[in-house]
C-alpha cells in the first residue's frame, strides 16, 4: 500500500511527491495524461516576489525563492550532466509604469514591499534605461527587483519527477481518478481508470482540474481554470536582460473579473527567443486561440519595447492557471474528508512556489511545523468560502479530471 497518492504530475504534484518521499513516505503519483504536459508546460517559468503584495503569499514566495538555488544544484548533482539544465537564472525583474496615472501606485507598491522585506529599488528613468537599453524612454516610473528569477518549467517539473522516481515514487500516467474510496468516513484511496489504489492520504495537486477532481472525491473546492496566452518570437540577439512587465500586471493577477485582461510581460530565454505575455480570462477549458487577444498582448508589449516591432513570432500557445477566488494557494488538509489534502490554486505562481509547497504539504502530512505559516492557505479558510459565494465567475462544464 502506498502511504500517499498524489493526483497530478505537474510541477506542484512532482514537488509534493519528492518532498514526501524524502520524508520517508511511499508515494504514487497519478495523472490523467502525460506528466508535465499541462499547466506546467504552458507557463513562463516565473520565480517572482515582485508581483505579490505584503501578506501570506509574499511570505511563501520569499521562502520559495530562497529554496530554488539549492534545489537547482541538488537536482543537477543528483541527475547528472545528461539531464537538461533547469536554466535557473536570478536575472532580476523590472516593473515599469507606461502611463502618468500608473507611476505613483507602482512606487507606493514598492515601498509597501520594502516594508515587508523585499529588495525593491525604485529607479530614475535613466537608471531603468541603463538596465534595459531597449526599454521605451516614455515610461513614467520603474522598480528593480533583483530577487526575481526564471526557470525552464518543463525541465524543472521533469527533474523533480525524475528525482522522486529515484526515491521510489511510482508515476502512473494515463490514469484518471474516478472516485474516492472511504472506510469509516475516511478516505483510504481512489478508484481510477486503471484500478483501485489504497493509501493513508490523498493529495489533490491537479492544477486547474482540481475543482473537478475534488468534486469526484466528495469535497468540492472552488478551483477554476483561468486561461492565458503567450507569444514566442524567433531567436534574436539577447537584448532584454530582465523579466520586464508593466504596472498593470499585479492588478490583473488579483482581479476577480472573468472578462479578458491583458498586461505586458516580456523576457528572453536561454534559447534566444522572447516570451511575450500575458492575458487572463475565465472561459472554462476553451482551447481556441484568439488572434485579437494575441494582438492585444503584442500591442502592450510594444509600449515597453518599441524595438520589438517587426520581430517574427514563430508560435503562440495557451494554458490554464488554477484560479481560486481569494487569490491564495490552497495547501493543507480538507476539514470535511479526513485523509484528503490539497496543494493547488497557485494560479500563475505555481512554478515558483512549487518547492515551498512541497515542503509545507509534507510537514503538515507528517504533523510537524512548516517553515512558513500554513494557516492562511488551509482549504477551509473563511475567505475562500466567502469569496466563492460572492464570485461572479461562470459555471464550468465538467472536464476530465487529472
Amino acid at each position: 500500500m502506498s502511504d500517499v497518492i498524489v493526483i497530478g504530475a505537474g510541477i506542484i504534484g512532482a514537488a509534493c511527491a519528492r518532498a514526501l518521499a524524502r520524508d520517508g513516505a511511499r508515494v504514487t503519483v497519478v495523472d490523467r495524461g502525460t506528466p508535465a504536459t499541462a499547466t506546467s508546460a504552458h507557463g513562463e517559468g516565473n520565480v517572482l516576489v515582485s508581483d505579490k503584495g505584503p501578506g501570506p503569499e509574499l511570505d511563501l514566495a520569499r521562502y520559495a525563492s530562497s529554496l530554488w538555488p539549492a534545489l537547482t544544484a541538488e537536482l543537477a548533482d543528483e541527475l547528472g550532466p545528461q539531464f537538461p539544465s533547469l536554466e535557473y537564472e536570478r536575472k532580476g525583474g523590472l516593473v515599469a509604469a507606461t502611463t502618468g496615472a500608473g507611476a505613483q501606485p507602482l512606487l507606493q507598491f514598492a515601498l509597501d514591499q520594502q516594508a515587508a522585506g523585499v529588495d525593491a529599488r525604485p529607479l530614475e528613468i535613466a537608471e531603468a534605461l541603463e538596465l534595459e537599453p531597449d526599454l521605451s524612454p516614455a515610461i513614467t516610473a520603474a522598480v528593480h527587483y533583483p530577487e526575481d528569477a526564471q526557470v525552464q518549467p518543463v525541465v524543472a517539473a521533469e527533474a523533480l519527477l525524475a528525482s522522486a522516481r529515484r526515491l521510489g515514487v511510482t508515476v502512473r500516467p494515463q490514469t484518471e481518478v474516478i472516485e474516492a474510496l472511504t472506510t469509516h468516513e475516511r478516505i483510504t484511496g481512489v478508484r481510477t481508470s486503471t484500478g483501485l489504489l489504497s493509501a493513508d492520504a490523498v493529495v489533490v495537486a491537479a492544477g486547474p482540474w482540481s475543482g473537478s477532481v475534488s468534486e469526484r472525491l466528495g469535497a468540492p473546492l472552488p478551483v477554476r481554470p483561468r486561461r492565458g496566452m503567450v507569444l514566442v518570437t524567433t531567436r534574436m540577439p539577447h537584448r532584454i536582460r530582465h523579466k520586464v512587465y508593466d504596472g498593470d500586471y499585479f492588478g490583473a493577477t488579483q482581479s476577480a473579473e472573468a472578462a479578458l485582461q491583458t498586461s505586458a510581460v516580456v523576457e528572453s530565454t536561454a534559447a534566444g527567443t522572447v516570451l511575450i505575455g500575458s492575458s487572463r480570462e475565465q472561459v472554462g477549458f476553451d482551447t481556441r486561440l484568439r488572434v485579437e487577444i494575441l494582438a492585444a498582448i503584442a500591442e502592450r508589449a510594444l509600449r515597453l519595447f518599441p524595438s520589438l516591432a517587426g520581430s517574427s513570432v514563430m508560435r503562440s500557445y495557451l494554458g490554464f492557471r488554477p484560479y481560486v477566488p481569494d487569490h491564495l494557494p490552497v495547501i493543507g488538509a480538507d476539514e470535511r474528508q479526513p485523509g484528503l489534502w490539497f496543494a493547488t490554486g497557485h494560479e500563475g505562481a505555481g512554478i515558483g512556489l512549487a518547492p515551498a509547497t512541497g515542503e509545507i504539504l509534507t510537514a503538515l502530512v507528517s504533523g510537524t511545523a512548516p517553515a512558513v505559516d500554513a494557516a492562511p492557505f488551509r482549504p477551509g479558510r473563511p475567505g475562500l468560502r466567502a469569496a466563492e459565494l460572492e464570485s461572479s465567475g461562470p459555471v464550468l462544464a465538467e472536464e476530465t479530471a487529472s
